[in-house]
């Protein structure tokens, strides 16, 4: 693979090991976060800002893959989504990889390159307090399908649908169970009793879902689908 890659969410635990991998790819990798650290620090929620920034770092650069991994996570009850947590969920994880593939679009025909959306199990089957972020994450494998549609036949895109993944961010969900680290650590072995490989991913094992779909000679005739990776969860019945 040779070009750029655009990668959001470049400080988390998937997105920096996706950059890692591939610019070990042989890939120019362009991380963008809102924290310190990224290629490009920027609230992608503020298009305007992103676009400039964007606009100024590629230049002439050829985007031939781009990766919508940023997301933010509220664990909360039903009526504690209120607007702005709702609006700010939706936006990070929907709205901003609406923007960035358009932005980026024309480069992506241009290089005949991939797109691919990091969604969630969540997406299909969630649990109480995941209003906000199921709903993001089913509503990006639905934006899938359609830019799968409209960019096509240059352009490929993709959605992956990780489980649990050793993160910050799956860390901090553990909270909706509870406070105390031994209810926490309870939870996490009630959750790796009922997966099939009877473990929680590393980031790194995502990160190569996320390559593969983005390589043109790997995954050459696949676009619009998704690719769950959770090691066999939602393989189960909920009633087993």
């Amino acid at each position: 693979m040779r070009g750029t890659a655009v990668v959001t969410g470049a400080c988390g635990g998937v997105g920096a090991a996706t950059c890692a991998l591939l610019a070990e790819r042989g890939l120019d990798v362009v991380g963008i976060d809102v924290l310190p650290g990224a290629d490009l620090t920027v609230d992608i929620t503020d298009g305007p800002a992103t676009g400039r920034a964007l606009a100024a770092h590629l230049a002439d650069r050829p985007v031939v893959a781009l990766v919508n991994n940023a997301a933010v996570q509220v664990v909360a009850s039903l009526e504690g989504h209120d607007d702005a947590t709702w609006d700010r969920v939706i936006d990070v994880n929907v709205g901003a990889a609406h923007r960035l593939t358009r932005q980026l679009a024309r480069s992506l025909r241009t290089h005949g390159g991939a797109v691919v959306n990091v969604s969630s199990v969540h997406a299909g089957a969630s649990t109480a307090g995941m209003a906000a972020y199921a709903a993001s994450k089913a509503a990006l494998l639905a934006y899938t399908r359609v830019a799968a549609l409209e960019l096509a036949p240059e352009v490929r895109v993709n959605a992956v649908l990780p489980g649990a993944v050793r993160t910050a961010m799956f860390e901090a969900g553990l909270e909706r169970f509870a406070d105390d680290d031994a209810t926490r650590l309870a939870a996490v072995d009630r959750l790796v009793s009922r997966t099939p490989l009877a473990r929680v991913a590393e980031p790194e094992e995502i990160a190569r879902v996320i390559a593969f779909l983005l390589d043109n000679e790997q995954s050459s005739f696949v676009t619009g689908t998704t690719l769950v990776a959770d090691g066999g969860v939602t393989a189960r019945l909920a009633s087993e």
